[in-house]
């Protein structure tokens, strides 16, 4: 992880459980003598969630809709993190601006963004429970309200236009896209995920997810191909683009892409445990 990320260590579950006392119904000691929680069960990540977001970065409470995706803290803001560093390189280091495309009913990109470095964040989604979701977290914790704002964008056909309004300037855009290219495709992900869980003999998403969220025509690469070519109409007002990669063999394409439209980009590695993820960052 990143070496400013505070969950490079295990988690400490006592302080946690003193935090948000509902944790506790889910925490057990491990054959290896250590306290978890099992990680294939949503309320358990849901409640783990929800203390971690109380505990680090100060929030009231944090809730999602049923059956919408519960993001794991350390990977989300290891992106946060990494971000910083890019902007830093360029001495952007004050009243950073900057838009979340598919911040997803938990909010979890802006409230890091804003929590963590007092980025000013504006999340925005296609759909409409995601949105309303997210202005109930800034409802519970009212003081979200002065760093971040939530928008509704109508058009799924478009990712910036719509979004972006007239003379505004970002510092940088994040996205986590959906990487799949259909539910069928997203279900043999989510059975893969529990069998490394060891718990393969129930199809159930640990983390959760939409379809919005987890899959779209064309897929990741479909999608990072069109956020790229729409990203050229807004250079003047946007520092960076970026955005997650999940699958390394759609760099090659989109660094193709990029260097068709004469724009600067590099890839960011990050490391989570045994997971390796990237982040794509582009600028003309």
């Amino acid at each position: 992880m990143h070496p400013n990320n505070i969950h490079n260590k295990p988690y400490d579950f006592e302080a946690l459980v003193i935090t948000h006392e509902a944790l506790e119904n889910f925490v057990f000691i491990n054959t290896f003598g250590n306290s978890t929680i099992d990680f294939s069960n949503q309320k358990a990540v849901l409640e783990l969630n929800r203390a971690l977001l109380k505990h680090y970065y100060g929030l009231k409470d944090w809730n999602i809709p049923m059956g919408y995706l519960c993001p794991p803290i350390p990977g989300r803001v290891d992106y946060i993190h990494h971000l910083a560093d890019v902007l830093a390189k360029e001495g952007a280091t004050t009243k950073i601006k900057g838009l979340d495309i598919g911040m997803g009913a938990n909010c979890i990109y802006p409230i890091l963004g804003a929590q963590v470095y007092n980025w000013h964040m504006v999340g925005v989604d296609i759909d409409k429970t995601a949105v309303t979701s997210a202005k109930n977290i800034l409802k519970i914790n009212e003081h979200l309200s002065n760093t971040i704002e939530i928008r509704h964008q109508t058009n799924n056909a478009n990712i910036f236009e719509g979004v972006i309004k007239n003379e505004e300037y970002f510092d940088f855009t994040m996205c986590n896209p959906p990487f799949h290219t259909s539910q069928k495709e997203a279900s043999k992900g989510t059975l893969r995920k529990l069998k490394n869980l060891g718990v393969a003999e129930h199809l159930e998403l640990n983390f959760g997810g939409q379809a919005n969220e987890l899959w779209c025509n064309g897929g990741e690469a479909l999608f990072l191909k069109r956020m790229v070519k729409q990203s050229v109409a807004f250079a003047k007002q946007v520092g960076f683009f970026t955005s997650l990669v999940s699958k390394k063999e759609h760099l090659p394409k989109l660094e193709k892409q990029l260097d068709k439209l004469k724009a600067m980009h590099t890839t960011i590695a990050m490391e989570q445990g045994n997971k390796k993820s990237r982040f794509i960052v582009w600028k003309f």
